[in-house]
């Protein structure tokens, strides 16, 4: 039989986990945001897909600079390249992981 404190810690992480991703839906289903917050958030996707590619790519070790993995580095130009040429991300997903994989086999 499951503990009710188990059973609360589970209700409990289910709000802290939900609440913040309904919550702005909730707040704007009938009010429409500022033009200036509208063009910040505009530009989320591509900063969140640069920041996730930045710390793939890059090794970071604590007193020296940041060392560009070769393999990595390599897959992510051709990637980039047909992201923006196709505009499709999908594909680029799985051209940058098959390039990857590739490359490790190779090298």
């Amino acid at each position: 039989m499951i503990s009710t404190y188990v059973f609360g810690a589970i209700v409990l992480s289910a709000l802290v986990t939900w609440v913040p991703r309904v919550l702005p839906f909730v707040l704007t289903r009938y009010k429409a945001l500022p033009d200036l917050v509208v063009r910040f958030l505009s530009f989320l996707p591509l900063t969140i897909i640069f920041a996730l590619t930045l710390s793939s790519v890059v090794s970071p070790k604590v007193g020296q600079l940041p060392k560009f993995l070769p393999i990595e580095t390599i897959a992510v130009l051709p990637t980039f390249f047909l992201a923006a040429k196709t505009k499709n991300i999908l594909l680029a997903v799985v051209v940058g992981v098959v390039l990857v994989a590739g490359l490790r086999f190779i090298f």
